[in-house]
């Protein structure tokens, strides 16, 4: 996600032509999820647009379509995954393939995650995020998972809503997420030298900040030993979520001070003389 209507006039130009919406995303974050790829494959003339707009160390993270994920199960899917990884090879090694799997995909489908992963090029970077509640709570269940993860060189994605559940919801937009998102234990163990992280506040930037603070140490603690995490910040209503990046970004780089900054934003507007 690039763009959201409320962004114009506070992140991005408020107008700007589709072309160009991801190039003045990419002057606040270095990173974005695809989750327009969940529901159609893109042209691949469109995922060269997208590699035009963003600089070489910009990062990709796409969502395996729908079809592949949720209503194949990742089975007997070779068609819709030669299209889609066709689709998206203009991104080559900055996109991250994201296996989202459905919270009925449980311990019992473990080796059919394997196979497909097997099936995967192995030059391309992968993710999984599983929800199925037993790969939180029962030991052995994780146990495997981790296994089958990192024999395929393969990251589990954490979607944190913990700080979002604490208490209930307050808006029409906290509403919304509380009946959609998944209620799961935190977890902060990286598979691989890429961990990606999906955390969700709340629609006080306060709060937010206030729930992300284990996650500070967490990846203060992965960039000192190498790896390259991806962090993506989410609010019930993505208000202020590019804002609220570069101040977890800063946090993080308080505990690692030779960490780079993220991108310095464009100016919204051009300057004038009056």
């Amino acid at each position: 996600m690039w763009t959201h209507k409320s962004w114009p006039g506070r992140f991005l130009p408020k107008s700007l032509p589709p072309g160009e919406r991801l190039r003045a995303y990419a002057s606040w974050c270095n990173a974005v999820e695809g989750n327009t790829t969940f529901y159609a494959t893109p042209t691949r003339a469109t995922v060269e647009t997208w590699a035009r707009q963003t600089n070489p160390d910009f990062r990709f993270v796409v969502k395996l379509p729908k079809v592949v994920t949720h209503e194949r199960r990742i089975t007997g899917v070779d068609v819709e995954m030669r299209a889609f990884l066709d689709a998206i090879d203009p991104l080559g090694d900055r996109a991250v393939l994201w296996t989202q799997l459905p919270a009925s995909f449980g311990p019992t489908d473990v080796d059919t995650l394997a196979r497909f992963l097997r099936r995967l090029p192995a030059d391309r970077r992968r993710a999984v995020e599983v929800r199925h509640p037993d790969f939180f709570h029962s030991p052995r269940e994780i146990a495997h998972l981790e296994s089958t993860l990192t024999a395929h060189d393969t990251e589990w994605i954490p979607f944190d809503t913990t700080a979002f559940f604490e208490r209930p919801p307050t808006s029409e937009a906290e509403h919304d997420a509380w009946a959609k998102k998944p209620r799961l234990p935190r977890r902060t163990r990286a598979l691989t030298a890429h961990p990606v992280i999906r955390y969700l506040g709340r629609d006080s930037a306060e709060d937010t900040a206030a729930g992300w603070r284990p996650w500070t140490s967490v990846v203060a603690g992965w960039v000192r030993e190498g790896r390259s995490p991806t962090v993506f910040v989410h609010t019930p209503d993505n208000t202020h979520a590019p804002a609220l990046t570069h101040r977890f970004h800063e946090d993080v780089r308080a505990l690692v001070p030779d960490l780079a900054a993220l991108p310095e934003p464009d100016p919204i507007e051009p300057a004038t003389l009056f």
